[in-house]
């Protein structure tokens, strides 16, 4: 992408100048996933008023910025320095300049640094400001074409990089009826794609380089991920946001008068989430199906987060 025009951070100027940017303040600013036309007007006007931009990788900002036309003073704040660099972006501000943050892609302090920054800020009695954008999250949800969905997820983000740590947070999704997001580099999908072929036929919507030039969306069920990825060595290269779409509803219809007992049992001595672990591990019934026949006979059905 060339540089823009100036009519274009005219446009950008004349489009957010009405609202007030305080002096002395952060400015967490989500930046493209991919591609430099889905900036925000907002975030191009804020990214030009600041005095500087904090960044993960100074290198892929300048780059970023000079894609607008744009040059600041950068200051490097990611995950091995962020403690350290946040008290001199705090020092900033209380001179009363405006600093931005961004990550490489996305919004900052969202499985990405940010998070200790903001913290120290805030600590330091100073205003933070989000401008939200583009995300690789709701990008994907918006195109899983899950019919009946209520909208509810569970944002699981990265899964641990120990594989048996990874594979016991998969069996927790596997009890979860909800829909799971997840997050994944290009070097460990293989493996996060075996792990979750353990959930058989539960469908799975994968977007590989969102928003790129080669993206890639594909829904299938989970067992066929491994085989998917195999198909082309492409398709293991970018990065990949994945859903793990809800589970079919699976009510008491569906055990047998003993599992139901048992879980009455355990449901009138036990809180929801450790009646439906032992009776699911009593019966061998699956624990989503025994999940759900605790929420039947739960007052009010409400649900229970089942993680842990």
């Amino acid at each position: 992408m060339s540089a823009p025009s100036p009519s274009l951070l005219t446009a950008a100027a004349d489009a957010a100048r009405h609202q007030y940017h305080p002096p002395g303040t952060l400015y967490m600013v989500a930046t493209p996933i991919g591609n430099l036309a889905d900036i925000g007007l907002r975030a191009l006007y804020v990214l030009s008023l600041v005095d500087t931009v904090a960044c993960e990788d100074t290198r892929h900002t300048s780059t970023l910025l000079a894609g607008y036309g744009l040059h600041k003073p950068l200051l490097a704040v990611h995950e091995h320095n962020e403690t350290e660099a946040a008290g001199t972006v705090v020092q900033r501000l209380q001179q009363g300049q405006r600093v931005a943050y961004v990550s490489d892609a996305g919004t900052p302090g969202v499985s990405d640094p940010g998070a200790r920054l903001v913290a120290a800020v805030q600590a330091a009695g100073l205003r933070c400001m989000p401008l939200p954008g583009p995300s690789a999250v709701t990008a994907l949800l918006s195109v899983a074409g899950e019919v009946g969905w209520d909208g509810r997820f569970v944002f699981q983000g990265f899964l641990s990089s120990r594989r048996t740590e990874r594979q016991r947070q998969i069996q927790d999704m596997a009890a979860d009826a909800r829909a799971q997001v997840l997050l994944e580099a290009p070097h460990r999908i293989e493996a996060l794609a075996q792990d979750l072929a353990a959930l058989g036929d539960r469908p799975v919507s994968l977007g590989r380089e969102l928003t790129k030039q080669f993206e890639e969306l594909v829904r299938l069920p989970a067992a066929g991920l491994p085989g998917w990825l195999a198909g082309g060595p492409h398709r293991a290269r970018g990065e990949f946001v994945l859903m793990v779409h809800p589970a079919a509803s699976a009510g008491a219809e569906g055990l047998d008068a003993a599992t139901l007992r048992t879980l009455e049992l355990l449901l009138a001595a036990l809180p929801l989430k450790t009646a439906v672990k032992l009776c699911a591990d009593i019966t061998g019934q699956p624990r989503n199906a025994v999940y759900q026949a605790a929420l039947e006979r739960r007052a009010g059905g409400e649900e229970e987060d089942l993680s842990d």
